[in-house]
């Protein structure tokens, strides 16, 4: 098998869904004014890139469990990009982001556009706000998507359910990040909890029971993408950790070391700081959340979380939580060739280079 991202061709078919109705609605926007397009402009180019993990995910969450292959249905995967849109937008909002993707993030780039074109009023104020809107609009475009990818009304139904429940622990999750950083982080238990609601819930476990309940599966299959979803999706959200420290900005997109200019209190984090000596906690507090921490500054923070053994236990926990996954992949018959391409979803979620 090849990238597990192109078995059935979902990745280009989802480009696709998400063009079109980007193009849909550049004409609804054109209508009302043209300083709205670059709101689309900013949504398109975002929307070139990304892994597409969570639509695959609800696709062969689906075809694992006896769905057709349908337009109808990758379309409703597919609308879980647009929710994800907003997750990025607004999240580089709270964190302070620069960039995402290698490129300007939504509220720097508006930013950007007040300065170059020598507006009234403050730029960053603009850029947040432009940013928040910019979220909101992909918010609505997910809905709208799902809803009229024309699926029957039932299935529909009961993924819709599934669909809420996923957006409120997004939310959930987002504000406990917001609370960490507030406290200044703790323990490793609390920031866990942060990755099971921000991350693993919402980018694995909750798209493959959307696909699963669009294809009516019973409570086995959805137990068992459970099993699998839970520790797989901890897994690539502490891989995203470890990049965020130790990854090349050429394959994360951002300026390396940007979580520790950051702060950002992750479970990497968090471990370091439970394993510390006093004097390597006393760097930690001081250099973590610095935003002019230089390459020494880094090197050093960098240095300390090794040594501590923070990275080697991340490195660990993410092979077990794999391993955890891949071993309740096998606890249900699924429909082929959905159990090869989620095994492969599964090291290409977590065995990412740094």
């Amino acid at each position: 098998m090849g990238s597990p991202f192109d078995v059935e061709d979902v990745r280009p078919r989802v480009q696709k869904v998400l063009d079109d109705v980007i193009s849909r609605q550049r004409q609804l926007l054109d209508g009302v004014s043209e300083d709205l397009d670059p709101l689309v402009e900013a949504v398109s180019d975002l929307l070139r890139g990304g892994k597409r993990l969570r639509p695959a995910f609800c696709w062969w969450g689906y075809r694992g469990a006896g769905g057709a292959d349908t337009e109808s249905a990758l379309q409703a995967a597919a609308a879980l990009e647009f929710l994800q849109a907003c997750a990025l937008i607004h999240d580089d909002v709270m964190d302070g982001s620069d960039t995402r993707r290698g490129m300007p993030s939504a509220h720097h780039r508006f930013a950007m556009l007040h300065r170059g074109s020598a507006w009234l009023g403050s730029p960053e104020a603009f850029g947040v706000g432009a940013a928040i809107l910019l979220g909101d609009m992909c918010l609505s475009w997910a809905d709208e998507v799902l809803l009229t990818s024309g699926m029957p009304t039932a299935p529909l139904n009961r993924a819709k359910r599934v669909y809420d429940e996923m957006r409120t622990e997004l939310m959930a999750g987002q504000y406990l990040d917001l609370l960490e950083q507030a406290r200044g982080g703790g323990s490793v238990e609390r920031a866990m909890t942060v990755v099971r609601y921000k991350s693993a819930k919402y980018t694995i476990e909750r798209p493959l029971h959307m696909g699963a309940t669009l294809a009516g599966a019973d409570d086995a299959v959805l137990t068992a993408y459970s099993g699998y979803g839970l520790p797989l999706g901890e897994a690539f959200q502490l891989r995203d950790d470890v990049l965020g420290v130790f990854g090349d900005p050429a394959e994360t997109g951002k300026p390396a070391g940007d979580d520790l200019r950051e702060g950002k209190r992750t479970v990497l984090i968090a471990t370091a700081m439970d394993r510390a000596t006093p004097a390597q906690a006393a760097e930690l507090r001081r250099r973590l959340g610095d935003p002019g921490l230089d390459a020494d500054g880094v090197a050093l923070l960098r240095c300390v979380i090794s040594d501590t053994g923070a990275l080697a236990h991340a490195e660990a926990l993410i092979e077990s939580l794999t391993d955890d996954a891949l071993t309740a992949l096998d606890s249900v018959d699924l429909h082929d060739p959905a159990r090869e391409v989620l095994a492969g979803l599964a090291y290409a979620a977590t065995r990412r280079s740094v």
